[in-house]
């Protein structure tokens, strides 16, 4: 027999056996075991789904994201086809890839920020009168994350858009933010993180990345020629806060074919300090 519509609990008084729980697990467990509590193992392992897609890996196979989250499958597809459902992810044929509406995801973490809203008309400055592409970036562990962008349109345009997470040791902005380290901090940080070569000009030895660093943190910028593209030269500049540590880095990038190292550092480095200390003008009384 179908139980009758008005069976079941009202609305408020969920919200009230909810809350009354709430309380319950705030009394019993303290403060400082709510996260452990709380956690969501499902939601890392479908989130472990979503990181397994890349730019090198563009399309998997249900096969494919077993084995890189190693989830099973049965877990792996329902993981899939619930975030197809949800228009997160397509399928064609035997592959699964994602879909733009992610975007919002991380449209939703950057809107909050007042960084690149702060940066981009001091971006729109810098590339004007460069006539490059120009970027603000972020320090999250050993990774260099783009949160704002201003293209400039040519024939060859840089594949690094909002989001890009590039390597901290092989790019300019990475060794600024890197250069606000302490010393022994710096050191702790290489033996973590050992860099590959990624190009044949990439200083990848720990000693010569160290000094090259404590280079940038003596001179206030850093400039790095190929090391991360071949082609490729970069001139960075630190964002700092009020209290004086780098929260942020900005920087141009330019052709090697079209410049010299003489020529970047006389051309590009006095605008990207410019560019760095209006930001930090605007920054000031958000961050105080």
């Amino acid at each position: 027999m179908r139980a009758p519509r008005n069976a079941g609990p009202k609305a408020e008084e969920i919200d009230n056996i909810v809350d009354a729980a709430d309380r319950l697990l705030s009394d019993e467990d303290g403060d400082g075991d709510r996260p452990r509590k709380a956690f969501v193992r499902s939601l890392e392992r479908g989130l472990s789904v979503v990181m397994a897609f890349d730019a090198d890996h563009p399309k998997l196979s249900l096969s494919d994201v077993a084995r890189i989250t190693r989830l099973d499958r049965a877990a792996a597809r329902r993981f899939l086809y619930t975030l197809v459902e949800l228009g997160y992810m397509r399928i064609e044929g035997r592959h699964f890839s994602l879909r733009p509406k992610l975007l919002e995801l991380g449209h939703a973490y950057l809107s909050t920020l007042r960084l690149p809203e702060i940066s981009e008309p001091h971006l729109r400055v810098l590339s004007d009168a460069v006539h490059e592409s120009s970027y603000v970036s972020i320090r999250e562990d050993n990774e260099n994350i783009c949160v704002a962008h201003i293209p400039v349109r040519r024939i060859w345009t840089a594949t690094i858009t909002v989001g890009t997470r590039l390597p901290l040791l092989a790019t300019a902005s990475g060794r600024v933010l890197l250069a606000d380290l302490e010393e022994a901090e710096l050191r702790g940080f290489l033996k973590r993180h050992r860099l590959k070569p990624v190009t044949p000009f990439t200083k990848h030895d720990p000693k010569e990345v160290e000094a090259e660093i404590s280079r940038v943190r003596e001179q206030g910028w850093a400039f790095v020629d190929q090391e991360l593209e071949v082609g490729l030269r970069v001139v960075a500049a630190p964002i700092r806060n009020p209290q004086g540590r780098a929260v942020a880095a900005v920087s141009v990038s330019t052709l090697a074919a079209l410049t010299t190292p003489e020529v970047v550092l006389r051309d590009f480095l006095p605008p990207v300090l410019s560019a760095a200390a209006a930001i930090e003008t605007d920054l000031a009384p958000v961050m105080r």
